[in-house]
């Protein structure tokens, strides 16, 4: 894991083991100065477009990244992911039609190859925990200079993890363990959860859906499995802690 310059990375036991995510485990880096990979094409995910010029000017000047493409919303990063796929994704997590870091996680569940770095302008601890637990290949703060994007690309090359200086990883929390039992759900399971966190009946979800209502109720069972609970609602409170409320500090 590197903090502020290269170093090996740690294990990723905490990334899931679902087939939907397959996170490799050559993102364990034995060799301490494995050869970095180019990085030819990137694709920035926020919703400020003068964040993005100013990023994308960034990637060009300090990593020679040829093609930057941008997305406003997930929903768009998404449909871009299907015409052609960057060599990283930098996402920033509080984006118009996502909370929390559930758009990290739907993009690891679709593009689980391509490296994804977080640029957010939240820096809590737990949130950096818990994007790492996500899937993330690193994090750097919006406020970090041309140096630490430099530095965060050429780690993410060479297939390892990039962490802010002065990051210290003390503890596990509810929200790290919450994003552990969530990656294990399929993209489907995944979306059915949201609704049920919106309140909707399995009739309804049904309808959006566009399947059946055994078919939801199928999902439902087995997503309380997955997540290790006995009700809809204790699902629902699963789901609640990878919101950013979850990681604003207390007092």
């Amino acid at each position: 894991m590197v903090r502020g310059r290269l170093r090996g990375s740690p294990t990723v036991a905490t990334l899931v083991s679902c087939a939907q995510i397959r996170v490799k485990a050559d993102t364990i880096m034995t060799d301490p100065s494995p050869r970095s990979r180019a990085i030819a094409r990137a694709l920035i995910i926020d919703d400020h477009p003068l964040f993005c010029d100013a990023l994308a000017l960034t990637l060009r000047g300090v990593a020679d990244v040829a093609h930057v493409d941008r997305a406003h919303a997930l929903a768009e990063a998404l449909d871009k992911l299907t015409e052609r796929a960057p060599d990283l994704m930098l996402l920033d997590l509080d984006l118009p039609d996502v909370e929390g870091l559930d758009g990290l996680i739907r993009l690891r569940a679709v593009a689980p190859d391509i490296p994804v770095l977080v640029v957010s302008s939240m820096g809590e601890p737990r949130l950096i925990r818990a994007a790492l637990s996500a899937g993330a290949q690193g994090f750097v703060p919006k406020h970090s200079g041309r140096e630490a994007f430099r530095q965060a690309l050429e780690a993410i090359g060479r297939g390892q993890t990039w962490l802010p200086d002065g990051f210290v990883d003390d503890a596990d929390d509810a929200a790290s363990d919450a994003l552990e039992r969530l990656s294990h759900l399929t993209r489907q399971q995944a979306k059915i959860l949201d609704l049920l966190c919106q309140g909707r009946l399995n009739k309804q979800i049904a309808w959006e859906l566009s399947i059946a209502e055994t078919t939801v109720k199928a999902h439902v069972t087995a997503i309380m499995r997955k997540l290790g609970v006995q009700s809809r609602t204790q699902a629902v409170l699963i789901a609640q802690q990878i919101k950013f409320a979850a990681f604003v500090p207390e007092g």
